[in-house]
């Protein structure tokens, strides 16, 4: 389960449109402005700095893999682990099953020999 959000929706999107509107400002650097705006609204300069990078990945602004595409990859990678881990099992399993049937089989033959 992910850790609760420590600050609301409603402040992200603020904080970020504030950013973007104030990047537009030729006069003002991106790393000013983020400064300006994390200290206007008392967030971490370095998790405003994230929030703007994900925003502008996500516009298409600056190049990068989008949260949606992010996700999908973490969600394959999980089921192809898993799905590597049954195929281990059942490899294992008709490994176990084939040794025991040929064992079975050498016991049924010393059963029927005549004497």
């Amino acid at each position: 389960m992910p850790a609760p959000r420590r600050y609301p929706d409603e402040l992200r999107k603020r904080a970020i449109h504030m950013v973007l509107d104030a990047k537009k400002d030729p006069t003002t650097t991106a790393r000013g402005a983020v400064g300006r705006v994390a200290e206007q609204l008392s967030i971490s300069k370095e998790t405003l700095r994230n929030w703007v990078r994900t925003t502008e990945i996500d516009n298409g602004d600056r190049p990068g893999v989008d949260t949606d595409t992010a996700a999908r990859l973490t969600e394959l990678e999980k089921e192809n682990r898993e799905l590597r881990r049954a195929n281990e099992i059942l490899k294992s399993a008709s490994a176990f099953f084939a040794a025991d049937a040929r064992s079975t089989r050498t016991t049924d033959l010393r059963l029927h020999r005549l004497p």
